[in-house]
């Protein structure tokens, strides 16, 4: 398989051959480009994406769910993913668009100079050529010139009428045009022998020589095409086990949801710790005696007052109803754990929310108590060490701050000390036996006129 024996007289075609071959290596090139362009707009497409989708601070809330949890898990694991992308376009532009574009103009360079050498050698050998025919013309013509000179001397012999000195003239004549011939006869007899050298040198060494050249290059540009192809895939498959970790993450994720965790979170985020009103009692129409049409007019007019305040909810300020945005807008937080007036010890709020609140406000302080007790300490550690060495500096200066430091620590304390009475008292309402959510007075059973009203403030609670 050697084009210089194989493809010898197809000096033109590999030169057209080697130019598409590079000219392919370019394509390829721009291929690769144009994948790496590709995989940076799906990366940042993702990444805009994740970002698009991450909660805004008013749905942390939301998040507490399994299924959002696993949903935030997702999109951190789909941003890592886009890194992978990234940095798949990164490796393909630094290992191979760049190591190919600086191959397909080494190529090029290459290329010239084998074609100029196999310009040079053809050059050479067409002059070799011309000077064959250049030799072999002259040796014909000198030759044509003897055969007249020897006819002529041949006639002048011949013919008894000429004078010897005319005979002579013509013997010499053809003698002179004779070594001509010869003269003529061995330079294109030599010339013969050079341009059959250079002729089977050109077509056995030289020409061999530059085709070789050509292979090689054409060889090189399939063999680094070959590399590349295998570079790509290289590049894919090290970012394989961190894609792999994501899909992972992502499956785990999607493993962490729980139906019923989220259905006892949905529980302690909403329940109220009210008990369901309890039955209707029957009562007299008119007809009856006077305290029946008196029990009739009580429950008259409490019906009237029920129906006051349904028309009042069905407004847009009793509803007091406001649109919430997002993905997970479907796990609003409803206003029964939520303080509407904004009171500081919740007690606009549920039983149960009502606790919650105060463990979580319990907490809150307790955090900030240990935080300014640690503080207060090391501050006095300071102040004794500047007390016992004063040149480190004044105790004086440390005394502000312990001041500052003594009043905000007993502000929280008090703080402290009110939220954990007023959890307590919450605990205690909690955990004492059930009872209906409105008074009753005197331990007299509820009229129907009361657990109207109960019924009423329970269903204002809720839709409020």
């Amino acid at each position: 398989m050697n084009w210089g024996t194989e493809l010898w007289d197809q000096y033109d075609n590999l030169a057209a051959h080697t130019h598409k071959g590079i000219e392919f290596l370019d394509k390829y090139g721009t291929f690769v480009k144009e994948r790496c362009a590709i995989e940076l707009e799906y990366a940042a497409k993702l990444r805009r994406l994740v970002k698009n989708y991450q909660p805004k601070r008013k749905e942390e809330d939301e998040y507490q769910y399994s299924a959002c949890k696993a949903f935030r898990q997702l999109l951190q694991e789909l941003g890592d993913f886009a890194g992978q992308r990234e940095v798949v376009a990164e490796n393909l532009q630094s290992n191979v668009v760049r190591e190919l574009h600086l191959l397909a103009k080494e190529l090029r360079e290459e290329r010239k100079q084998h074609l100029n050498e196999g310009a040079k050698q053809m050059a050479v050998l067409n002059s070799a050529i011309g000077a064959l025919e250049r030799a072999r013309r002259a040796y014909e013509r000198a030759a044509r010139e003897s055969e007249r000179a020897l006819e002529a001397f041949q006639k002048a012999d011949a013919d008894l009428n000429l004078s010897r000195a005319e005979v002579e003239k013509q013997k010499a004549n053809m003698k002179l045009r004779s070594q001509a011939c010869e003269d003529a006869k061995q330079e294109y007899s030599d010339q013969l022998r050079k341009t059959n050298d250079a002729q089977r040198q050109h077509y056995e060494q030289r020409l061999p020589h530059v085709f070789k050249q050509l292979q090689d290059l054409d060889e090189k540009r399939i063999k680094n095409i070959k590399n590349f192809m295998l570079s790509s895939v290289d590049v894919e498959r090290k970012v394989f086990p961190i894609i792999m970790q994501c899909l992972d993450g992502m499956e785990q994720a999607a493993n962490s949801i729980n139906e019923k965790e989220d259905t006892q979170l949905v529980i302690e985020r909403y329940k109220s710790g009210f008990v369901p009103p309890e039955d209707f009692a029957f009562e007299a129409m008119a007809g009856g005696d006077a305290t029946d049409s008196a029990a009739a007019a009580h429950h008259q007019n409490h019906h009237h007052h029920l129906n006051h305040l349904t028309a009042a909810r069905g407004t847009v300020s009793g509803n007091r109803i406001k649109k919430r945005g997002g993905l997970l807008s479907i796990f609003s937080s409803n206003k029964n754990n939520m303080s509407v007036d904004g009171k500081e010890d919740y007690s606009d709020l549920p039983p149960n929310q009502k606790k919650k609140k105060l463990q979580a406000k319990v907490h809150e302080l307790s955090k900030q108590v240990a935080q300014e007790q640690a503080a207060m300490e090391g501050l006095m550690k300071m102040k004794g060490v500047y007390e016992t060495n004063p040149t480190l500096g004044d105790p004086m200066t440390v005394e502000g701050q312990l001041n500052e430091c003594c009043d905000k620590l007993k502000k929280l304390r008090t703080q402290l000390r009110k939220f954990e009475e007023l959890l307590a008292e919450a605990n205690n309402q909690t955990s004492a036996p059930t009872l209906h959510p409105v008074a009753r007075t005197n331990g007299a059973p509820p009229t129907q006129a009361t657990r109207y009203f109960s019924f009423i403030i329970i269903s204002s609670i809720i839709i409020i």
